[in-house]
């Protein structure tokens, strides 16, 4: 996936949308506007030759209108590289709301967000993202049917994080098997960063199995919370990518391997819940090569949740949503395997096999 990432300054020198590096071919991309409820908010549909494009909606405060496209142009395309490498029917969406989710979500700006979805006809099916909760998804199940995530009391397959998780989970396995020699993550020092609904059912299963975790967040009080339910330790000094560790698990925002940290990185492993890890991916997944850290693409093993929610389109149980999650195992294995055997970096080993069975969907429906 292209991830370079176009500061708002720069923007005004190209065209603002079919010429921003993350467009990428995209089929539609959506404005929103609604005055009454103050709702706005862009939909990206990447590619749907493999199915509708599902992806969640993220509500966040951005700097500004540039920032918003910028992610979900890249968050849309990821998407479409998670449902093909997953093994699932389904193309690349995503939504973006502009706005603070906790001062100005109302019931009435998600329904107004619902019609707008509604209108693409099924084209795009919505979820839960970040500033997301599944009672969010069951008002836009009122005015749209084109909507998973919804409560399972409603017949839905709720809050797809702990799923998310246990996909991480797997992946990390997976990574440190390739890196270690084994998948048992015992007495491993594991840095988490971001220790929302996904992260902090990550540290869960990190804490079960035995390793030293050590939780960031910009959410103190947060912090302190899980400290006290798996009493983990808290980061608190002030450059996490300096320190001593063994996986560093990022779990919140993109882009945290960087120019800035990759150099500074002490971590064999990179196996986290966050959707474009990498700023510039062809740049810094070959530094990651460069410097033998293993890296677990981000679209990959963070796929438990659209397995999750897309149960809910072709019903099937949760025995079946685990057995899929699981695999995540097994396809993470394959990429470092491959990878290592053609000389390139993880992240384009994932993407070609992504893109190779998108070819084999579409040769087939035009014969």
């Amino acid at each position: 996936m292209t991830s370079d990432i176009i500061s708002s300054k720069e923007l005004h020198k190209v065209d603002p949308v079919f010429g921003q590096l993350s467009f990428d071919n995209h089929e539609q991309i959506v404005f929103c506007n609604d005055k009454d409820t103050g709702l706005k908010a862009i939909i990206g549909i990447h590619n749907t030759v493999l199915g509708p494009a599902l992806g969640g909606t993220r509500m966040w405060n951005y700097n500004n209108e540039w920032e918003a496209l910028n992610d979900v142009l890249r968050l849309s395309r990821g998407m479409t590289f998670k449902s093909a490498i997953t093994g699932l029917n389904l193309g690349g969406g995503k939504a973006v709301i502009i706005g603070d989710a906790k001062t100005q979500k109302t019931p009435e700006l998600m329904k107004k967000f619902g019609e707008f979805v509604h209108s693409l006809s099924g084209n795009y099916i919505t979820a839960e993202d970040v500033g997301m909760t599944t009672a969010d998804m069951d008002l836009v199940r009122e005015v749209t049917p084109y909507v998973t995530g919804i409560s399972e009391s409603k017949g839905g397959a709720g809050n797809p994080s702990p799923i998310t998780a246990y996909g991480v989970f797997m992946g990390m396995k997976a990574a440190a098997k390739f890196k270690y020699g084994s998948d048992i993550l015992e007495d491993k020092s594991v840095f988490v960063q971001g220790i929302g609904h996904v992260g902090e059912a990550l540290v869960e299963h990190l804490v079960n199995e035995g390793a030293k975790v050590t939780i960031t967040d910009i959410n103190q009080e947060r912090l302190e919370a899980v400290k006290s339910k798996y009493d983990v330790s808290i980061y608190r000094g002030d450059d996490i990518y300096s320190e001593e560790m063994d996986i560093y698990a990022p779990c919140a925002l993109g882009a945290t391997v960087n120019d800035d940290t990759i150099s500074k990185l002490k971590a064999q492993v990179i196996a986290g819940a966050a959707n474009n890890q990498l700023a510039i991916e062809d740049k810094h997944s070959k530094q990651l090569q460069e410097r033998g850290i293993v890296y677990a693409p981000d679209f990959l093993i963070n796929a438990g949740g659209i397995i999750n929610v897309y149960a809910e389109l072709e019903n099937y149980d949760k025995q079946e949503i685990i057995r899929k999650t699981e695999n995540i195992f097994n396809t993470t294995e394959e990429i470092l395997v491959r990878a290592k055997a053609n000389n390139v970096t993880t992240n384009v080993a994932a993407l070609d096999m992504a893109k190779e069975r998108i070819a084999t969907r579409k040769r087939e429906q035009s014969k």
